[in-house]
């Protein structure tokens, strides 16, 4: 039985609104539902903890959705299962995300008496036009209050989401955004380009001529400026998105990057765990359901497929709300049988899990490649050494004719034993994330 640590991420899929560019599992007017699924989620704990003895939680985050509508009762009901079922440390990094529209001075107090030390506010913008048009329920006056009440209540990492690029807005304006952003003393900010995520309403408005899309050139600029004002306001540029002061890094986010093990609790989460990726049923009123039936000791059966799984695109972050690709093998991958599976990694772990409705057991030529792709997000990149140990071979071996490639077109460089993206060519990441899929199509 292993005993590597693991780390624990909680959905929560309720919403005041659906924004339009959101392409995550949230719900909106179904607050009726809080009661009983914070009560599920603290069942499918329970369900989880035998499986998970010996092992330590590392780090914890509350994603959505909405994390900071739940009322503190239920929040409450969820985290103290939480700790009665895993072995989780008092520090660990407990984070949350929340709509600065939705908390209070009083709020965040009871969070952080909750455990939770860390905290991501979905800002997006401080214009207010431009939060019209994103169909946030907040305005400027709100983030700025909700920093200070999460600073007062003890949150000593507090991080700020801002989107830039969205289809009319100036440089200038952004420049604003970001200088707003900073001055306000956050210890990180994660920095995203608009993009065009598919069977979103904005996509649709804009495929159908209603919306204008996003300036990818001026997305370019505005990211080369960026880059430029965070490093001389004193963050790292640790991740393709991502920016933190020193030792303020999201720790659990890494863990992602990594390519580790993570438990996803909740309606929709995905997990990488056991040898498996697998995920929950999507809806809230299904999951609550199940895992009352998997509560009740039903018949064994395996999980049914509820739907292809979600690509892992390159400009994804991976997270259990956007699960990873299935990767076939590559071709020029090393031959060679896959590790003997463990038996407590076995199918029969899930057979009792009706909550759980996709599993995939995990395929060693995939995880590689996942495993490459991910680490080229981090500004620190792949280590080589690392990655031959745990796989059993060499990046230069299984991945010849994509490494050569990236190398020759200065996509990416080799660096003190690490395979790592050029800085010039982050923005065209893309381009070197896909040459490392086993199905990469040069045409």
């Amino acid at each position: 039985m292993t005993t590597q640590p693991f780390s624990l991420y909680v959905h929560i899929p309720f919403c005041t609104a659906k924004c339009t560019y959101c392409d995550f599992n949230s719900y909106a007017g179904q607050d009726s539902l809080m009661t009983p699924y914070a009560e599920a989620a603290a069942r499918e704990a329970a369900l989880w903890s035998p499986h998970l003895a010996g092992r330590q939680v590392e780090t914890v985050f509350f994603g959505g959705g909405t994390p900071s509508l739940l009322p503190l009762a239920e929040m409450r009901v969820i985290v103290e299962a939480m700790r009665a079922n895993f072995d989780t440390p008092t520090d660990v990094e407990f984070s949350l995300e929340a709509n600065p529209g939705t908390v209070d001075a009083a709020h965040l107090q009871g969070l952080r008496s909750l455990g939770f030390n860390r905290i991501s506010f979905g800002v997006q913008s401080f214009h207010e036009e431009e939060l019209r048009r994103l169909e946030r329920i907040h305005d400027a006056q709100e983030v700025e209050d909700a920093y200070r009440w999460a600073r007062e209540a003890g949150f000593a990492n507090v991080n700020l989401d801002l989107i830039y690029g969205l289809a009319g807005q100036t440089m200038e304006a952004w420049q604003t955004n970001l200088e707003t952003a900073l001055a306000l003393g956050s210890d990180h900010l994660s920095l995203y380009a608009l993009t065009l995520e598919e069977g979103t309403p904005l996509t649709r408005d804009v495929d159908r001529g209603r919306s204008a899309g996003p300036d990818l050139d001026l997305q370019a600029d505005m990211f080369e400026w960026t880059r430029d004002r965070m490093t001389a306001a004193g963050f790292a540029h640790y991740e393709v998105s991502n920016w933190a002061r020193p030792g303020r890094e999201c720790r659990h986010n890494l863990v992602y990057w990594h390519n580790g093990d993570w438990l996803g609790l909740g309606a929709g989460a995905h997990s990488h765990l056991f040898d498996n990726r697998f995920a929950a049923a999507a809806s809230p009123s299904r999951y609550i359901a199940l895992v009352q039936e998997a509560s009740s000791n039903p018949p064994l059966r395996g999980p049914s497929a509820e739907g292809p799984w979600q690509p892992l695109t390159p400009r994804s972050s991976p997270s259990p709300r956007i699960a990873a690709e299935v990767l076939p093998a590559h071709p020029e991958a090393l031959e060679g049988p896959a590790p003997a599976p463990n038996p407590d990694h076995s199918s029969s772990i899930f057979d009792s899990f009706r909550q759980v409705t996709f599993r995939e057991p995990a395929d060693r030529l995939r995880e590689m490649s996942e495993t490459v792709i991910l680490a080229l997000r981090l500004r620190e990149g792949l280590d080589l050494a690392g990655f031959e140990a745990r796989f059993g071979a060499r990046v230069a071996d299984a991945f010849a004719a994509p490494l050569r490639e990236t190398l020759d077109l200065g996509l990416t460089e080799l660096v003190d034993g690490r395979l790592r993206l050029r800085d010039e060519a982050v923005l065209l990441g893309d381009e070197a994330f896909l040459r490392f899929l086993p199905d990469y199509d040069p045409a």
